[in-house]
């Protein structure tokens, strides 16, 4: 890029003449007579490895025009000056020309600078959840997800578990509802029948938390079962009151456990986000005999319009959002899968198991986690299915 060359000449040009440039932001920011941040950045952006971060990193046209009026006392030739004053004149015409404005061109160069793209990704998702949280009047610091697949008793099904966390839940509005909602992703000929740990239906329990997790008094949940969708909806939160809540539901037989491989299916999992949270963790915890050699893939989807992506619809390919999201294979063992963002985790992982009589031992899992996650956006995990013993 023409323009961010210019501006890396021009700028180190003139700095050389400044002394202590190379001793550091407080140094230049003292000899220059300007804020630390600003000498921050200005250095940060003159050490770049390329014009495009240079471009990303550096301050604005006209906080580089004060950096050059304070260059002109040390005695910086005048050619030396007018070659970085059309420099950074350069600069503020690619902003106006090709973005219209800074931000702009930050999502322009979000697609070349990966630095860029975090940044950019990660200031707009915090925006959108400041934006959503106060339309919606709830919001989160953690949302969490946890599904635990494990073979089920006739040896032709999967088990699965589903755990839903949240901390710092509360509401910001006095009519805002705070729902959760399970479902299985595709329809079965079996009737879905969510259990809690103790195992009673979850459509004849109010109360399906977890205590020994939660907030005192422990919040109290009125479930909905529609078809294959269970809802949950949060009563008594008062305003402004934080709680901490911990769900688990246990639905056997949920899925088909052999699948051809020819038929270029996958057994999938997601989560959903719609509650708006700081901070969001899905984990697939998988029982070492199913998916043997597998590790899933990730995919994240924008719901909006058609609702819960199937992954074994390629027609809902075109609703994958293109985010800077990372899947980490944990290792096997509870003692792999602490959480630095849910309060007791691992604890928590453990009651499941032992109610469930599950050796975690044969457990290995899968995570993604996220700052400010898109409210209606779907993280998707999915492994390619095992063929049918012979």
């Amino acid at each position: 890029m023409r323009a961010g060359d210019e501006l890396m000449t021009g700028l180190t040009g003139v700095l050389r003449y400044i002394p202590g440039n190379d001793a550091g932001p407080q140094r230049l920011a003292t000899e220059l007579g300007v804020d630390t941040v600003l000498a921050s950045r200005l250095l940060k952006a003159v050490r770049s490895p390329d014009s495009m971060s240079l471009i990303h990193r550096a301050p604005g046209p006209e906080p580089l025009r004060r950096v050059l009026r304070a260059c002109a006392k040390w005695g910086v030739p005048p050619d030396v000056l007018a070659s970085a004053h059309l420099a950074v004149d350069a600069f503020e015409n690619l902003i106006d020309s090709a973005a219209g404005d800074r931000s702009s061109l930050e999502a322009i160069l979000s697609a070349w600078v990966p630095e860029a793209r975090r940044e950019f990704e990660l200031r707009r998702k915090q925006a959108a959840f400041r934006a959503i949280s106060q339309l919606k009047g709830v919001q989160a610091n953690v949302f969490a997800e946890t599904a635990i697949f494990t073979p089920s008793a006739d040896g032709q099904h999967c088990d699965v578990v589903w755990i839903k966390a949240v901390a710092g839940l509360s509401r910001l509005r006095p009519a805002a509802v705070v729902k959760f909602t399970s479902k299985r992703g595709v329809e079965e000929p079996n009737k879905r029948e969510p259990f809690t740990l103790e195992g009673q239906p979850v459509d004849s329990v109010e109360n399906t938390v977890i205590p020994e997790f939660c907030t005192v008094p422990t919040p109290a949940l009125t479930a909905q079962v529609v078809g294959e969708q269970t809802h949950y909806l949060l009563e008594g939160v008062k305003l402004g009151e934080a709680v901490q809540l911990l769900t688990c539901e246990v639905n056997r037989s949920e899925i088909q456990r052999y699948v051809p491989a020819s038929r270029g299916r996958r057994a999938w999992a997601s989560s959903d986000i719609a509650i708006p949270s700081q901070r969001f963790q899905f984990d697939m915890i998988v029982h070492h005999d199913l998916f043997p050699g597998e590790h899933p893939d990730l995919r994240m989807y924008d719901t909006a319009v058609r609702g819960t992506a199937d992954r074994n619809d390629p027609g809902r390919d075109i609703d994958q959002l293109d985010l800077l999201e990372n899947l980490e294979h944990l290792g096997t063992g509870l003692q792999r899968f602490a959480s630095s963002d849910v309060p007791r985790y691992r604890q928590m992982l453990e009651h499941v198991c032992e109610r469930l009589r599950l050796d975690a031992s044969t457990l290995r899992g899968y995570r993604v986690a996220s700052d400010y996650p898109l409210y209606g956006s779907q993280y998707t995990m999915s492994f390619r299915t095992t063929d049918p013993p012979r």
